[in-house]
């Protein structure tokens, strides 16, 4: 069976998903939040996701303008990661989803989920 594939490069749905659509990013951004993070703190509350696919998605975000990267010169080098501007204003929408996920799934608490 054929399917039909959509890519428009106009698109702002298209373009959103481009941006946050992987199946990492929108957690990555829910974990940093309001505050400034460490790469081991945001790896600790995600569980299982690897290091490197963390570091990659990390500097994507950070290409996107949504997070931002600050390296403190130290010893030993300290980084942390927060929301810029652009990146607090998904906070809401991702609260949303949370939200409707929430009213039409219920309580999933103790249940595992597959993320592919």
């Amino acid at each position: 069976m054929d399917r039909d594939i959509f890519i428009c490069h106009n698109c702002p749905m298209t373009r959103t998903m481009a941006t946050i659509g992987t199946k990492w990013k929108p957690i990555i951004i829910y974990t940093i939040g309001k505050k400034k993070v460490r790469f081991g703190v945001i790896h600790a509350k995600m569980g299982i996701i690897s290091k490197k696919v963390l570091t990659d998605q990390l500097r994507e975000l950070e290409e996107d303008g949504i997070v931002k990267r600050e390296v403190f010169k130290e010893l030993p080098p300290r980084v942390e990661y927060s929301l810029t501007p652009k990146g607090l204003e998904l906070l809401p929408i991702l609260n949303m989803l949370t939200r409707w996920n929430q009213k039409h799934h219920g309580n999933t608490s103790g249940k595992g989920l597959r993320v592919r």
